[in-house]
């Protein structure tokens, strides 16, 4: 790793940090930045769920006020996030990597989809299903196998599913989105330390930037004017999903 590169992945990892903090969108922003380094998409994506556990002790810091309350919500998403997380992560060991290579263009086109769609998902708040029924717990689950898989995305599509069924002001349903999101982090991170190809070089400065972008991204995502945010890392998103599809297929 270059200076160039640490300075690359600590400002690349406080983007992502209030990135995430504002619709999940961290992995839209590390994992390139990871690709300009030189790891292989591969390589790339098990290092940023690796840093990624950091953002979310961050936003856990600095999302206490949101949290208050809300222990039993945390536990229960969390345990929902933390079984598909295993799941995930688990695929994405036994596939072959030529398999991920192929699977990630696709993947991040549809987060960029997935992105300029959260406004629709979110309108629809009004008509909740029982937060604690088993369709709201069959969703998370399989929004966690995601994010132990690739993630880039996986955030958008977590809030989407528990704002339409928490009963709760939104800035308090993204706080338990950003630590729930944190346990799938936590379980696929343990797997990939064990058994995948983690670069730890990569690790410590994309960490500390996810970590100040953590802490920092609840105090300004009121003000942070989150439409311009979405359109530009959407776009951005769209740009590197044709770029790697030229890669992977061409």
């Amino acid at each position: 790793m270059t200076f160039g590169d640490v300075a690359l992945l600590v400002g690349a990892g406080i983007l992502a940090g209030i990135s995430s903090t504002v619709a999940g969108l961290a992995s839209l922003v590390s994992y390139p930045a990871l690709l300009v380094t030189g790891l292989t998409p591969l390589a790339a994506n098990v290092t940023n769920t690796t840093a990624l556990l950091f953002v979310a002790v961050g936003a856990a810091v600095g999302s206490r006020p949101e949290l208050a309350g809300q222990s039993r919500r945390v536990g229960r998403f969390g345990t929902a996030t933390f079984v598909g997380g295993a799941v995930g992560a688990a695929l994405l060991l036994t596939l072959p990597a030529s398999a991920f290579e192929r699977a990630v263009p696709i993947l991040i086109a549809g987060s960029s989809v997935l992105l300029w769609g959260q406004p629709r998902l979110l309108a629809r708040r009004g008509r909740r299903p029982a937060e604690d029924g088993p369709a709201v717990l069959a969703a998370v689950l399989a929004t966690g196998v995601y994010l132990g898989y690739f993630g880039a995305g996986g955030g958008i599509a977590l809030l989407a599913v528990l704002a339409v069924a928490i009963p709760e002001p939104l800035t308090r349903v993204n706080a338990i989105k950003n630590v729930s999101s944190g346990f799938a982090n936590l379980v696929a991170a343990a797997g990939f330390a064990a058994f995948g190809p983690v670069r730890w070089a990569a690790v410590a400065p994309l960490a500390a930037g996810l970590l100040v972008g953590g802490v920092v991204g609840p105090v300004i995502v009121r003000r942070l004017p989150a439409d311009i945010l979405r359109a530009v890392i959407g776009l951005a998103a769209l740009g590197l999903a044709a770029s790697l599809a030229w890669s992977a297929y061409g």
